[in-house]
């Protein structure tokens, strides 16, 4: 179980549970790291009262450190500062940075030899070739904190090596289940954004409307449990209480269910051998009455079967068809392209991107940059 915890990301929403979780767990916590919201970074370290704090905005670590001055606590800034505090006197680090810039801290997390919670599905897809070799050289523990990843985790818990047969990975369908392409011409900002089950922020809550969270999580899928993309099956599963799961190799289907509730994966992740009491509901499937499951409608959801895709085809195109699809979702945000172009830009992408094998960590970033300004040029 953890005992000292550096939280990446901290004040987004799983880096806000997570240190909830970890208060109520006893979890010292020893560094924090952020993007730029230093009112709410200077609130987290007050009250858990970290050795470290970092700010990947320069001009804001200046004023944070300003703000602190009286703490003592130590006060840094950019790449370097996040991946100190990725590096901090810890035994977990809790990777909640949102996209790609949570690669090169996770690389750092696990060159100093730290256990890692993993909420940054970006690092696996983008890079989940040279982590998984880091990891193996390295001989660190990978938990994953995704409630899909988690849920197939659990699962496995106890399973003979070998035992798996196929990934049964759970989608909710998000806020446009069931609707046709000439349907979602017109979608507005706000109608992506309200997610049926789940409260998440901006980035992944449209990528749950257009499933590129779920085929994101396939490309994770693969990189975590080491199977083939064909030996993962999406599923729709509209009450989000079944998180996922696994066939065995002899025909037992085994899940995790719960509440739509994150907190029970980074709980998970943070006390992992041990389970905590639950502080925050339980499930009642008398009260569910009922579940479902259905295929997804992948000729209108066009992101998913694009990230099967990228994964069969290996390389750098998981890379591209991530970051182009970043670069995708934040123009939509911002109300320069409509929702259905999300998907067409990824695939023009990720036609583009020179792919190659044995890649390094500086061809997934050259992939990633030239991903997103083929997008960018795609509407100039």
């Amino acid at each position: 179980m953890t005992k000292k915890l550096a939280v990446l990301g901290s004040t987004g929403s799983i880096g806000v549970q997570a240190l909830e979780a970890a208060e109520r767990n006893g979890i010292k916590i020893t560094a924090l790291a952020a993007g730029r919201n230093i009112k709410t970074l200077e609130e987290q370290a007050r009250r858990y009262k970290p050795e470290t704090v970092s700010v990947f905005d320069a001009a804001a670590a200046k004023d944070l450190a300003v703000r602190l001055a009286d703490t003592g606590i130590k006060v840094l800034s950019g790449e370097k500062g996040v991946c100190e505090a990725a590096q901090s006197c810890c035994d977990t680090v809790l990777n909640a940075v949102v996209g790609i810039a949570g690669l090169v801290p996770t690389l750092a997390a696990i060159d100093a030899g730290k256990t890692l919670a993993l909420a940054n599905k970006e690092t696996l897809v983008a890079g989940g070739e040279i982590v998984n070799r880091r990891i193996k050289e390295k001989g660190v523990r990978l938990l994953p904190v995704d409630s899909e990843h988690s849920a197939i985790f659990q699962s496995l818990q106890g399973a003979p090596e070998g035992s798996l047969k196929k990934i049964l990975l759970t989608a909710s369908g998000g806020p446009f289940y069931g609707k046709t392409r000439k349907e979602l011409e017109n979608v507005t900002v706000d109608q992506a954004l309200k997610h049926p089950n789940w409260s998440m922020g901006a980035k992944i809550t449209v990528d749950s409307a257009t499933l590129m969270n779920k085929g994101l999580e396939v490309i994770e899928a693969v990189r975590l449990f080491g199977v083939s993309p064909d030996d993962i099956e999406v599923l729709i599963h509209r009450q989000s209480i079944v998180h996922s799961g696994v066939e065995l190799s002899d025909g037992a289907v085994i899940a995790q269910l719960g509440t739509p509730d994150m907190r029970l994966p980074i709980q998970y992740a943070l006390t992992y051998p041990e389970r905590a009491d639950n502080a925050f509901g339980r499930l009642s499937l008398t009260d569910i009455g009922t579940l479902t499951f259905e295929k997804p409608d992948t000729e209108t959801f066009r992101c998913l079967p694009l990230c099967i895709e990228a994964v069969k085809r290996g390389g750098l195109l998981p890379a591209a068809v991530n970051g182009a699809g970043e670069e995708a979702v934040g123009l939509f945000l911002a109300g320069k392209i409509k929702f259905l172009e999300i998907a067409e830009l990824a695939e023009k992408s990720l036609c583009a991107v020179h792919n190659k094998k044995d890649i390094t960590l500086e061809d997934v970033l050259y992939a990633d940059n030239e991903a997103r300004r083929l997008v960018r040029e795609s509407i100039n």
